[in-house]
C-alpha cells in the first residue's frame, strides 16, 4: 500500500481542502475550509480510505458500523463492503410517516457500534449523534475520523471515555502541503494561529493598480488600454449602438475624450461602408486617442470565425482593435484572431443567463492561457492577471425590462475589481450624452481609486 502522505495528495488533488478566508458555520472565519465529499466520487480512493481507516482499529470489538450523516455515509458503507461488518444508517431527523426510525437497519441491544465521521472539529455532531444511537440501547465505544481540524473536539469526546482514531490532524497534513509547496510558510503560519486559538487577522487584498497590472500583462492591446486608463485617468468604455453612420460618428467624436474604448455592433449599421464608415471613426479613435472594440460575440469552430473576422461585408480585422468573442468553440477557436485582443465572454449580464459555475470554470481555463485574450467580460472577480470588462452598468436604473440587469461603477469597481466599465444607454440614450459620459468616467475613476 502507497504511504500515508501520497495516500493524502491523493485525496488533496480532488479538492478535499481549500486555504484563504472561509465563514464557517459558527460564525467563525477559517484559513482553511474541508469538504470531504468529493472522496466519495472516486471509488478507487474510498475504498482506499476504508482500508486505511479499518487497519486502525480492532475489529473484533465491533458487531455494527455507523457513519454521522451525511458526508460519512459513503466511507462507512465502503468499510463495511470491506471489513463485513454490518451497517446501519442514522437520519438526521426521523421520518414523519412509516415506522417513523431515526435509526434503520438490523441491530440488537447491546451491540457495539464504531462510528465513522468524515471531520472533527468541536465534536458536537458525534455528542449528538453518540446519544440518539444510544437510545436505541446500543453501545459506542469507538469513533474513527479522517481529519481531525484540532480544535477541542478529539479532547472533548475521549474525556467522555470514548476513543478516538484520526487518520489525519491538520497539522500533518499542512506540514506535507508545506513540504511539497502547495502552501507557502505564511498559510502555515496562519493556521498554526488559528488551530492554537489565536483570531487570524486577514489582510485585506488590494486591487492591483492600472500600472501595476501593466507591468504583467503582456499583449499589445491589454497595453495600450491600460496606456489610455491611466494617461485620460478614464476606465469608461462606451457602447456605440447606433444603426447609421453619421449618428455612430456624431457619438464617437463628442464621447471620445472620456473614454478608452468605443464599443460597436457593426452590423447594425444600415448604410455601413468601409470608406465612410471605417476610416472616419479610424480617425477619430486616433484624435481622441480610444480604442475600436467590436462587439461581435463570436461563437462558432474556429474556420467559420476566421471567415467571419477577416472577410466579408464589415472586414473587422482590418480595424478592430479588441472583439469579444464566445469561448464555447474551445480554445483553438480562438487561434483566428491574431489582429486584435480578445475580450472573452465569461459571463453576461442577462437575467436567466446560462453562463453558469460550471461553464465560468471551464471558461476561465482558457482565458488565462491563450495569448490572444486580454481580458473577459464577467459580473464576478477574476485573476488579476485578466483584465475584467463589465456590462450592465447604468448609473440611473436597475434593469430594462427585457433581461438586462444593471450595476453602478462603484459597485462593480468594488465589488468584482472591474477594469474597465461598459456604458450603453446609460450615456447614448442620454439627453446631453457628453455630459454623461463625462459624469461616468469621473464615477468610474473615482471608484478605482477608492478600491485602491
Amino acid at each position: 500500500m502507497e504511504s500515508k502522505k501520497e495516500f493524502f495528495l491523493e485525496c488533496y488533488k480532488l479538492g478535499i481542502i481549500k486555504f484563504g478566508r472561509f465563514t464557517l458555520k459558527s460564525g467563525i472565519e477559517s484559513p482553511f475550509y474541508v469538504d470531504l465529499r468529493p472522496l466519495a466520487s472516486d471509488p478507487k480512493i474510498l475504498k482506499k480510505l476504508a482500508n486505511y481507516l479499518l487497519d486502525m482499529l480492532p475489529l473484533d470489538n465491533f458487531d455494527i458500523i455507523c457513519g454521522v450523516p451525511y458526508a460519512a455515509l459513503p466511507m462507512a458503507t465502503a468499510m463495511s463492503l470491506e471489513s463485513y461488518l454490518p451497517l446501519i444508517i442514522k437520519r438526521k431527523e426521523a421520518k414523519a410517516y412509516g415506522t417513523k426510525k431515526l435509526i434503520e437497519g438490523i441491530y440488537e441491544k447491546g451491540q457495539n457500534c464504531l462510528l465513522v465521521e468524515d471531520v472533527i472539529t468541536s465534536g458536537k455532531s458525534l455528542v449528538e449523534t453518540i446519544d440518539e444511537v444510544e437510545n436505541e440501547g446500543i453501545k459506542v465505544s469507538d469513533i474513527v475520523v479522517v481529519l481531525d481540524r484540532e480544535q477541542g473536539g478529539k479532547e472533548k469526546l475521549e474525556e467522555k471515555g470514548y476513543k478516538v482514531h484520526s487518520l489525519f490532524n491538520i497539522s500533518e497534513v499542512v506540514e506535507i502541503l508545506r513540504e511539497v509547496n502547495y502552501i507557502d510558510e505564511e498559510e502555515v503560519a496562519r493556521i498554526r494561529d488559528f488551530v492554537n486559538g489565536n483570531q487570524v487577522v486577514f489582510q485585506e487584498k488590494k486591487r492591483l493598480s492600472y500600472e501595476q497590472k501593466l507591468e504583467i500583462t503582456e499583449h499589445s492591446f491589454a497595453k495600450k488600454i491600460l496606456e489610455i486608463a491611466i494617461e485620460k485617468r478614464s476606465n469608461l468604455i462606451a457602447s456605440a449602438d447606433f444603426i447609421t453612420t453619421q449618428e455612430l460618428l456624431n457619438f464617437a467624436d463628442i464621447v471620445g475624450p472620456h473614454i478608452v474604448a468605443l464599443k460597436t455592433h457593426i452590423d447594425i449599421l444600415n448604410d455601413f461602408d468601409a470608406d465612410e464608415t471605417i476610416l472616419p471613426l479610424k480617425d477619430l479613435a486616433a484624435k481622441h486617442n480610444f480604442l475600436l472594440m467590436e462587439d461581435r460575440k463570436f461563437a462558432d469552430i474556429g474556420n467559420t470565425q476566421e471567415l467571419q473576422f477577416s472577410y466579408g461585408t464589415f472586414k473587422i480585422s482590418n480595424w478592430a482593435d479588441l472583439i469579444t468573442s464566445h469561448v464555447i468553440g474551445g480554445s483553438k477557436s480562438l487561434d483566428c484572431f491574431v489582429n486584435a485582443g480578445i475580450v472573452a465572454i465569461l459571463g453576461m449580464s442577462s437575467e436567466g443567463t446560462l453562463t453558469d459555475s460550471h461553464y465560468r470554470e471551464e471558461a476561465l481555463k482558457i482565458i488565462e492561457n491563450h495569448p490572444n485574450i486580454v481580458g473577459c467580460v464577467a459580473q464576478n472577480k477574476v485573476p488579476d492577471n485578466i483584465l475584467l470588462f463589465t456590462p450592465g452598468v447604468n448609473l440611473g436604473t436597475s434593469g430594462d425590462g427585457k433581461g438586462q440587469q444593471y450595476n453602478s461603477p462603484e459597485h462593480v469597481i468594488k465589488n468584482y475589481n472591474t477594469d474597465f466599465i461598459i456604458v450603453g444607454r446609460g450615456i447614448y440614450k442620454a439627453d446631453d450624452p457628453e455630459l454623461e459620459a463625462l459624469r461616468y468616467k469621473t464615477e468610474g475613476w473615482q471608484a478605482y481609486q477608492d478600491a485602491l
